[in-house]
């Protein structure tokens, strides 16, 4: 169905090719992930696909790619429209109608289809991703999942013979996430579609057919999940997650594959491994020695509702406390963002009051607000607008009043701190998004906050990248920063967070520490949340276990062995 051949590509200006003779193919209603670091040049493929690259893109082009056997290299985007649908990681860029109807029919209405057909093909595939009752809302209006999914809509209502999904799961709850993968596996089975899916993921892609990794524009490896299964190694070093399980495995000296955390968890107790006694009363006794300062931010009663007319919260009251590090986890459109938006004051409450250190946020300015919370948003292009990554930093500093020399101390700490020095004179737009983040991050950072926010931190995030995100949060968390993330990584929040915030239809349905919160499986599972595989498999062997190294400390062999050491326990 689709097949490259010698395709090379250099953007205009660029020192090295972005692609470099890649030859490989996708055949009939086959779903390939293709995976690889930030920059390894899988978004370049992917646009070569749907004419994007050579035509709209400026730089040097060669090679060959077919689709359905016909040589593409003439066509442009709008030839390509109905056999290729295309959703860009920068999904928001795809919409622009007045209401989620009106969007999805676009593409239909574009193709000359016949009005009682675009009718028909909006309603099912707003019905496949669960947005079939915000048909008259603004795009605008929608919260960050939400937008990926009607963006995917929008591509199915084209019935295109092949689909390009460039991370299509990332701004998605782990609900989200399953109703997507479900749609895409209901449409192969119903119209035998071909789909290429980019995803950091290694563990979301465990159901492909096959996969392939990039690495510097060049095909490094390619196989079926269970042909990479053993090869962690070589994963990681191309800045691929190795599977979870397949680490779990190798921690334990198991090899099999293993489809789920039930599998899983039969297999390592057949091989004699079990919990070493008082192994969870020692985790939870961890838990209970962290204690937290004074009460930072008291949210109570607090409501909101937007001009639409959405009530976004309704009565939430909650604390935050000095030196925590804190999740707040719930499904798209559960009120995570519009709170956080209130703990700093972009958003004002309808009803219900905010305490910072015990002073109500009524009527102070925002400029004194963000010396006490600071916020990076979801998405940081949103933040980030100077042409410079020194002015960038600088920009909070300058508008608390500071001297020039504070400024410019105050910029280059910032930057140390995110691992970005000798940078402020580059354009932050020439970064990779991992690198914009630590930009926003530094810019908050510069304004000495008491408590950094930071919503969906690690969004389009590569694995290293996440790793150095998360550990950058780690760090400013224990020099004192009280840490509040909002986050769908289930597995960022039980590596880090020692406190979790379950938020479901604008109210607080659960809040307490990490290690109980995901102990109580089935209450997550209701909420559309999905345990990591590792806490899934902690809880059917009875180690309530938050990340790989606490799993296996905690287990033992026959009598008396000792649980294995020297696994990787972080994300």
């Amino acid at each position: 169905m689709i097949r490259l051949e010698g395709v090379s590509f250099r953007y205009r200006a660029a020192a090295r090719p972005a692609l470099s003779d890649v030859t490989c193919h996708l055949r009939p209603g086959e779903l390939v992930g293709l995976l690889g670091r930030s920059g390894a040049g899988r978004s370049t493929l992917a646009a070569t696909l749907n004419g994007t690259i050579p035509h709209l893109a400026r730089g040097d082009f060669s090679g060959r790619v077919w689709i359905g056997g016909e040589d593409i290299r003439s066509k442009r985007p709008r030839d390509l429209a109905d056999r290729i649908g295309f959703v860009f990681q920068d999904f928001e860029s795809q919409l622009f109608s007045t209401n989620v109807t009106l969007e999805v029919a676009f593409g239909p209405e574009n193709l000359g289809v016949d009005r009682a057909e675009i009718a028909r093909r909006t309603d099912r595939c707003l019905r496949l991703v669960r947005l079939d009752h915000l048909g008259k809302k603004a795009p605008a209006a929608l919260s960050g999942g939400q937008k990926q999914r009607l963006a995917l809509a929008s591509v199915l209502a084209l019935m295109p013979q092949a689909l390009v999904l460039d991370e299509p799961t990332s701004d998605l709850d782990p609900a989200g996430r399953r109703d997507l993968l479900d749609a895409i596996r209901t449409l192969r089975q119903d119209r035998d579609l071909t789909v290429l899916m980019i995803d950091p993921d290694t563990d979301e892609m465990g159901w492909a057919d096959r996969l392939i990794v990039l690495d510097g524009g060049r095909v490094a490896m390619e196989g079926t999940p269970a042909e990479l299964w053993q090869e962690t190694d070589r994963l990681e070093g191309l800045g691929v997650k190795g599977f979870t399980l397949a680490r779990l495995g190798a921690a334990l000296g198991l090899r099999d594959r293993w489809e789920s955390a039930d599998e899983a968890a039969r297999a390592i107790r057949a091989a004699g491994w079990q919990a070493a006694p008082g192994a969870g009363e020692r985790l939870h006794q961890a838990d209970r020695d962290d204690r937290a300062g004074e009460p930072v931010l008291e949210v109570d009663g607090l409501t909101h509702r937007y001009p639409d007319g959405t009530e976004a919260l309704s009565g939430v009251s909650c604390t935050i406390r000095r030196g925590e590090f804190v999740a707040i986890l719930g499904q798209n459109g559960s009120g995570k963002t519009t709170l956080v938006k209130h703990l700093n004051g972009i958003l004002k409450p309808g009803s219900g009051e905010i305490r910072l250190l015990g002073k109500s946020l009524a009527g102070q300015p925002a400029s004194l607000i963000s010396r006490r919370v600071g916020l990076v948003f979801q998405n940081p292009d949103h933040q980030i607008f100077a042409e410079r990554i020194r002015d960038e930093v600088a920009f909070g500093p300058r508008l608390q009043g500071l001297g020039a020399s504070e400024v410019a101390r105050r910029v280059e700490e910032a930057l140390a701190a995110v691992d970005l020095s000798g940078t402020g004179d580059l354009d932050p737009f020439v970064l990779t998004k991992g690198g914009r983040q630590r930009v926003a991050v530094a810019g908050t950072l510069a304004t000495k906050p008491e408590v950094i926010i930071l919503d969906e931190p690690t969004t389009g995030l590569d694995h290293r990248e996440l790793q150095g995100m998360m550990a950058l949060v780690e760090r400013l968390n224990r020099a004192g920063h009280t840490i509040v993330i909002v986050t769908h990584a289930m597995d960022v929040a039980a590596s880090y967070a020692r406190r979790v915030i379950l938020m479901r239809d604008g109210r607080i349905m659960g809040n307490g520490p990490t290690r109980e919160i995901f102990g109580r499986e089935g209450r997550i599972r209701e909420m559309g949340l999905t345990p990591p595989p590792i806490v899934q498999v902690g809880n059917r062997l009875g180690v309530p276990a938050l990340t790989l190294e606490e799993l296996v400390e905690a287990l033992i062999k026959g009598a008396g062995e000792q649980g294995r050491r020297g696994a990787t326990g972080k994300v």
